[in-house]
């Protein structure tokens, strides 16, 4: 056999044969591979491969994303750039078997969505996937609600509501179940027939891969094929897997102005783990130590990271709990991170003490080998900060409107996620503006946001701590948005690849005109040569924090009962009542920072409450109200009878009354208060008749 071998080769026409049948082997060895090379499964191992995160993709794919924008925003340099009617942004309207579908989503070519964030106030309607130009939707979903995807697999590390979120009323959720396509894929959302359209908010992140990636489309075989494969990732996300390779650790009393120095073993090798322990007596002092501590990282001979210690943890200004996939803080002093940080020959881990006070601090690494090649990354963190930038709050005033550069980034590299940290001076919701993200060339931005909590995975404003595993809000210490905030969010599968650079862009608008203090911390993955502009250092890291300003939510007229919590026994079926939050009105305080408003009525119209179980004894009786452009006149009845007190509630501006209607006796333990629509003045804004009222405060005599 051997001889007729050697002979078998050396017979020109079979060696042609042979070379023919063997590359027909190559061949199809190639297709086997290149049929594998985006798949539910691949993706889902890339989400929780730490090694895979911080390459440079392979294929190559294009990051981008689609939303609910304010399709009136076209172009920098035109008004309406800041339009903010960001509700009803789709790409079209299709008629489909006789059904109105709106289109949120339509992209050609081989690709895959990353995620998905959705929110709404009225979730009726129909979801619909349409996968490589079939008629028919591979996949339905029975509402604006993702909870409702249809996958018993899918567990809060890939499926997160939002802390707004109710199953029948407003709110709205992220997927970040990965949707591959091979073609093309169109997502629509059909209104329920007979109802008025309401404002539907979205943001589809999703790949785009060069034509001819070989990609296998999402299905209902594929999703219960993977099912194992879900279960387990979404476990990951939640609880990261151990960290590889020795540890390395060095603690130290570190003098003011002193640094620990931390040397990592030589060598093709990658950090997996960086712990810090810093152990501070006084810990009134821990927001501003944590500030003051800066985590600085150099490989192969560059530093790639600078950052405050409480601002890489993604906590941000004093150093909050934080539970992430690639971060963990115990608000305490201790920090963990998981990002990975290769590197070809050398690496060394600095914290760097630029208070005025000595502090305890333990440094520990997991370091094991890993092969570089040629889509190895460095691992960046930069960090910004600047204070007093105005935010406004007319987005139709162009021109008194702007946008604050969160990064900018030049070179090769992949985005990864960013914190955001600031000091709200004003009063109300700071985020109300988009984000906007520039990639290489682009003439228009290929993320256009939604607003400011829409891009950090939640919706409605929220002012609540939240956590997941792709970040969340570890500070927000008031219901107002006053003072500290912090947002933070990372990317797995929704990264941002880059070859020539990227430029991340926020618009300033707010609730209330005023200021904010912003400090940014951006991860990220790049070349050598990779840099990002404008980064802050020491001046600004070192700057006093501001002190915690007075909760207005906490503010209470004594001896009073609100009226937004108060039920009436009866009212007219006309008159709407709701809770209006008055944080961003500054030209008062109201009790509870919220009052009821009563919108529908008219003339003759009237609510009735019973203040009950009062003790037998005299009360003065004081009406907290509120005047606005809008609003009419009222009178007032107790126990069935007139006070002759008129209250006209116009103003031009939104300002606080008081009333006194004098004093009352109980009847059986009960005051009955009448408030009646009387009229309105003649300068009111239009023919609403309504009235506000914060609080009803009773003194006895």
């Amino acid at each position: 056999m051997e001889v007729n071998d050697q002979k078998w080769l050396k017979t020109p026409a079979m060696g042609f044969v042979l070379i023919a049948f063997m590359g027909c082997l190559f061949c199809a060895c190639q297709e086997k591979k290149i049929a594998a090379q985006v798949s539910l499964e691949k993706l889902l191992d890339e989400m929780v491969s730490v090694e895979e995160q911080a390459r440079l993709p392979d294929p190559y794919y294009a990051g981008k994303q689609v939303s609910s924008y304010d399709r009136s925003s076209v172009s920098p340099d035109s008004t309406h750039w800041f339009a903010n009617a960001d509700g009803f942004g789709i790409e079209r309207i299709d008629t489909v078997d006789g059904r109105l579908e709106k289109v949120l989503f339509d992209e050609q070519g081989p690709g895959a969505i990353t995620r998905i964030w959705i929110t709404t106030i009225d979730k009726r309607g129909t979801w619909r996937f349409y996968f490589d130009g079939q008629k028919e939707p591979g996949w339905t979903m029975p509402a604006y609600d993702l909870m409702k995807f249809g996958l018993s697999s899918l567990g809060k590390g890939l499926l997160q509501a939002h802390t707004s979120y109710t199953p029948d009323g407003k709110g709205g959720n992220t997927l970040f179940l990965p949707i591959p396509y091979s073609k093309s894929c169109k997502v629509t959302f059909e209104d329920l027939k007979g109802l008025e359209p309401t404002p539907k908010y979205y943001q589809i992140n999703y790949r785009k891969y060069a034509e001819g990636t070989k990609v296998e489309t999402f299905s209902k075989e594929v999703a219960e094929r993977a099912a194992d494969k879900i279960k387990v990732v979404d476990s990951l996300l939640l609880n990261p897997s151990p960290a590889r390779g020795r540890v390395s650790e060095k603690k130290q009393l570190l003098a003011a102005g002193d640094s620990l120095m931390l040397d990592l073993p030589k060598g093709e090798n990658a950090v997996y783990r960086v712990a810090f322990d810093v152990a501070m007596e006084d810990t009134a002092d821990k927001a501003q130590m944590m500030r003051d501590l800066v985590f600085k990282a150099s490989f192969d001979g560059k530093q790639t990271v600078w950052v405050p210690l409480s601002d890489y943890a993604g906590g941000g200004m004093g150093s909050p709990f934080v539970k992430s996939w690639y971060l963990d803080a115990d608000g305490k002093g201790k920090v963990t991170s998981r990002w990975l940080m290769p590197y070809k020959e050398k690496g060394e881990l600095v914290l760097q003490n630029a208070s005025k006070k000595a502090v305890s601090v333990l440094v520990s690494a997991h370091v094991a080998s890993l092969p570089w090649d040629n889509r190895s990354l460095y691992f960046y963190a930069s960090w910004k900060q600047e204070r007093n930038i105005p935010v406004h709050d007319k987005p139709e005033e162009d021109k008194k409107v702007h946008e604050w550069n969160f990064t900018t980034l030049r070179g090769t590299g992949i985005y990864k996620g960013d914190m955001l940290t600031l000091y709200n001076h004003s009063p109300a919701w700071y985020g109300e503006g988009d984000e906007k993200i520039w990639v290489d060339r682009d003439t228009f931005p290929s993320h256009f946001g939604t607003g400011t909590e829409d891009y950090y995975n939640s919706s409605w404003a929220p002012v609540i701590p939240f956590q997941t595993p792709f970040g969340g809000a570890p500070r927000a210490d008031q219901e107002s948005s006053h003072g500290y905030n912090t947002f933070f969010r990372t990317r797995h599968l929704d990264g941002i690849p880059f070859k020539e650079g990227l430029r991340f862009d926020i618009e300033m608008l707010s609730w209330v005109k005023g200021r904010v203090d912003y400090a940014t911390t951006v991860y990220w993955y790049g070349s050598y040569q990779a840099e990002a502009e404008n980064t802050s250092g020491l001046e600004e890291a070192t700057v006093k924090l501001q002190p915690i300003p007075e909760d207005l939510g906490k503010y209470k007229i004594p001896h009073s009962i609100e009226f937004e919590d108060l039920k009436p026994g009866s009212k007219s079926a006309a008159i709407q009542l709701e809770k209006q939050n008055m944080y961003g009105f500054p030209s008062g305080k109201w009790s509870g920072a919220a009052q009821a408003t009563a919108g529908g009525g008219k003339p003759g119209d009237s609510i009735v409450y019973q203040l009950r179980d009062l003790q037998r004894a005299n009360y003065r009786l004081t009406i907290y109200g509120t005047k606005s452009a809008d609003y009419g006149i009222v009178t007032f009845f107790v126990n069935d009878k007139p006070t002759n007190i008129y209250f006209d509630g116009y103003n031009d501006g939104v300002a606080q009354t008081q009333l006194p209607l004098g004093s009352f006796f109980p009847i059986n333990g009960t005051i009955k208060l009448e408030i009646r629509i009387t009229g309105a003045n003649k300068e009111m804004l239009g023919k609403r008749y309504m009235f506000g009222l914060d609080c009803i405060q009773l003194m006895k005599n």
